[in-house]
């Protein structure tokens, strides 16, 4: 069975500082699930590779948690946790902007998975 798409969005505002809110997102990632985090110090993947990995995650039945740091950036810690440290190149991108481009990439990696004409690599 395929694991279920579920939206995780917790409220920066409940943070004191970038430890913190680690703390709290690590809370809610699912046990066991691979780790993407977007960083800017990430690979710089191309939509085939990106689908490559997350199909390959997918098929082996594994809960994939995309990970993206709030106002107070992410720590060492949560960079270092991550099975996949993805970039958006090497620019900061603000948060909800960063959402919405994983968003569209989400849906990119989908229909190249299943072999739908979306993608015109």
């Amino acid at each position: 069975m395929r694991p279920k798409p579920v939206l995780i969005e917790l409220d920066g505002r409940k943070s004191r500082d970038a430890a913190d809110e680690w703390r709290r997102i690590e809370a809610a990632i699912p046990a066991q699930a691979v780790r993407v985090v977007l960083d800017e110090r990430g690979r710089d993947l191309t939509s085939e590779a990106l689908a490559a990995r997350l199909g390959a995650w997918r098929d082996d039945g594994r809960d994939i948690a995309c990970i993206i740091g709030g106002a107070y950036g992410l720590t060492d810690e949560a960079r270092g946790s991550a099975d996949l440290l993805l970039a958006f190149g090497s620019l900061t991108w603000p948060h909800l902007l960063a959402r919405a481009m994983l968003a569209e990439q989400l849906y990119r990696v989908q229909e190249i998975l299943g072999g739908r004409p979306y993608h015109h690599g």
